[in-house]
């Protein structure tokens, strides 16, 4: 079956994943009317099958002006024809009952809601493999409000185009090739909370993350994550609305104390500690450069 939605996947020097995660949207139960495969590699690699047609899905390859996973998002919702978008990565593989639950999670409810699903690890692809984030709740939830935690899944998220557009779209300073490299996907949720929306869990909306970064890249990654996050909480830090404050300050206490409970697992203690030194490198530098612009 093919269901009337813009499935947005974006891409960069990265051919095989891009083909594999294609493949196994291709292979499920049900099908999008579309996959617009957003590319920004240094030379355009357009898959095999673009601009062909399988299975009742147009493989549209767009290439994308400029860098960075927020704005590839962007300009891909811009060029989709469909009103539900569906966001993914190229390093994801699509259970077959994915596309099918996802959108399901919106049936029967509001143009307001968005809904997202779970994330879990592949097999190691690479010595020391690792995922960078994960999603492994078992029971469905509805959020609403503020919240203490962040909850949407930019990797794995669906939701309708008007409200996407009326929410304000990706913000291009975060998310990976930025400057503050992740938690493109915590801004947009807070926001939508922040304006009244709800973020419905699915859990059976499954991807697979794979787990092909080698173990060298694990620091570097828990940093720029770090980056990222720490550039999201100063987006939001006011004296007198103190609730990212109070983020803030917890999630970095809680690193700390993580530590040495995984003294046991070195790389995942250093982990910790490296990436509360990326939130408050984050923090500062979106402070500096928010300033600079004043």
């Amino acid at each position: 079956m093919v269901l009337p939605v813009s499935v947005v996947l974006c891409s960069r020097n990265r051919p095989r994943l891009l083909f594999d995660a294609v493949e196994s949207i291709l292979a499920g139960d049900e099908v999008p009317a579309e996959i617009i495969v957003v590319d920004q590699s240094d030379e355009p690699c357009p898959l095999p099958s673009a601009g062909a047609r399988i299975r009742g899905c147009d493989i549209r390859h767009l290439i994308c002006s400029g860098r960075g996973l927020s704005l590839g998002r962007n300009q891909g919702a811009a060029a989709a024809l469909y009103e539900l978008l569906v966001f993914t990565d190229d390093d994801m593989s699509a259970d077959r009952r994915w596309l099918a639950r996802l959108l399901g999670g919106l049936a029967g409810g509001s143009s307001r809601d968005v809904v997202t699903g779970r994330v879990l690890a592949g097999s190691p692809e690479a010595p020391g493999g690792f995922v960078p984030a994960l999603v492994s709740r078992e029971s469905p939830a509805v959020y609403e409000g503020r919240l203490d935690i962040d909850v949407l899944a930019g990797g794995n998220m669906g939701l309708h185009r008007a409200l996407f557009r009326t929410i304000g779209e990706f913000d291009v300073r975060l998310g990976a090739g930025s400057r503050f490299p992740s938690a493109e996907d915590n801004d947009l949720g807070f926001r939508l909370l922040e304006a009244g929306c709800r973020i419905v869990y699915v859990p059976e909306a499954i991807l697979y993350h794979r787990a092909w970064r080698p173990a060298s890249d694990y620091l570097p990654i828990r940093h720029a994550y770090g980056r990222g996050k720490g550039g999201y909480y100063a987006k939001y830090l006011s004296l007198t609305d103190r609730h990212m404050v109070r983020r803030l300050v917890v999630d970095l206490l809680r690193r700390v104390v993580r530590a040495p409970v995984r003294i046991r697992h070195p790389r995942l203690a250093l982990g910790e500690i490296v990436y509360a030194l990326g939130v408050l490198r984050g923090s500062a530098e979106w402070v500096i450069s928010r300033n600079r612009r004043v």
